[in-house]
């Protein structure tokens, strides 16, 4: 591979919004050191959340607008190489293994390697898409357009921002939901009824049911589901969840639990082998260990680990948040938001439309929902880290305590 030379000083495996801002790190500490970032995706780091939110709700985004690679390729100490699969790494002799059979060496070894979507007995094609990458994105608008019909598998995180998305560009959904409700292991059931109820209203079609197959025919797909009946459509999007890569880690040796389990320097058993983004098992300065599949983490936890490899030796002690935006609505939110934990509700005049949600476990609120409430991630950290060291007693006297108007 005529474009990697046989050692860096940095090697990063992976070339997504991690791995980007690994680079971003390692120059805050190392202006000269030889860096190669490695991806198996054919297409250069993008601004992954613009795949499902600015790109179709913006006129005046890119793809190309949306790339992390110009301060890559800017940089001669750089090597960007894409379409190219590490199939091994050997902490032992400091090496990767390419596909193709060479190897390059490193000093400091970074897994950025994020997630994989989870499948359904459906394989993938031009009309069926495990929406993930900017590839993905480039099949299903050319498929989605005004007035066609997209089959929605899955009302979770990304199924619920894809639906929102086509709807606003005048695409039919039919939305296939294994639960009741869209976002319901999330959200408290009255906010998830709710955005099913919104969806309904724009013309969405829900659907419940578990799908059992599914292929492409006639210029379409047929999605069949376990009762027997089947969706026809244009294009079928499926998004169900996600795993982390950790096959690399785990053939190599290093502690994997859910990810690669790093410590507070996102370093992992193997001294000079890191790990961050979505692949990461790390301990949250406010909630212990955990994995986040969000851009912010990925964005905060690769720049860290990029500084630490150069020589840093801060601890990672930040916790990220998220946010999304579906149909009339918006949100961020911060920590563990599982609808499973103990919860508590605020909302203005008492109805679902603006408030704040709270998701408590032994008195420690564990994570925030900030909804349709803006600019109060930093109170919602506050929060969290207060009632870690002084439990909450009486889960209601948390209305209020994060005000909205």
């Amino acid at each position: 591979m005529s474009n990697v030379e046989q050692s860096y000083d940095y090697v990063i495996v992976g070339a997504g919004v991690a791995a980007a801002s690994a680079v971003k790190g390692i120059r805050s500490q190392d202006g000269s050191g030889r860096v190669a970032v490695i991806g198996s995706e054919p297409d250069k780091p993008v601004y992954r959340p613009v795949l499902s939110k600015d790109l179709w709700l913006k006129d005046d985004e890119t793809l190309e607008g949306s790339s992390l690679a110009g301060d890559l390729d800017d940089d001669e100490g750089v090597d960007l190489v894409t379409d190219t699969t590490v199939t091994e790494i050997d902490p032992g002799a400091h090496v990767v293994r390419l596909a193709d059979g060479s190897s390059v060496g490193y000093g400091k070894l970074l897994l950025a390697t994020g997630a994989e979507p989870r499948v359904l007995a459906v394989d993938p094609g031009p009309r069926i898409i495990y929406y993930r990458t900017a590839a993905d994105y480039q099949r299903l608008r050319a498929v989605a357009t005004e007035g066609s019909h997209v089959a929605v598998i899955g009302g979770g995180y990304i199924g619920s921002e894809i639906t929102s998305a086509l709807v606003q560009n005048g695409v039919q959904v039919t939305l296939v939901l294994d639960l009741e409700d869209v976002q319901e292991q999330m959200f408290p059931r009255a906010l998830a009824a709710t955005l099913t109820k919104d969806f309904a209203d724009r013309g969405v079609t829900v659907v419940h049911g578990s799908v059992e197959g599914g292929q492409e025919d006639d210029g379409g797909v047929r999605i069949r589901l376990a009762d027997g009946t089947s969706i026809t459509a244009d294009a079928a999007v499926i998004g169900i969840g996600v795993l982390p890569r950790t096959g690399l880690a785990e053939a190599a040796g290093l502690e994997v639990d859910n990810g690669v389990v790093v410590d507070e320097h996102l370093r992992t058993s193997d001294p000079d082998v890191y790990a961050a983004g979505d692949v990461a098992s790390y301990p949250d300065a406010l909630l212990g260990r955990r994995r986040v599949e969000h851009v912010d983490h990925a964005e905060k936890s690769g720049e860290h680990a990029g500084k630490v490899m150069a020589g840093s030796d801060d601890a990672y002690d930040y916790t990220p948040f998220f946010w999304s935006d579906i149909l009339d609505h918006g949100y961020e939110a911060v920590g563990e938001t599982r609808s499973d934990l103990d919860l508590v509700e605020d909302w203005k005049d008492g109805e679902v439309g603006t408030g704040v949600v709270y998701y408590l476990q032994s008195g420690q609120v564990r994570g925030v929902v900030l909804w349709n409430v803006w600019d109060s991630v930093d109170q919602a950290r506050a929060l969290i880290e207060e009632t870690g060291k002084d439990p909450v007693t009486d889960p209601e006297s948390l209305r209020g305590r994060i005000p909205f108007e």
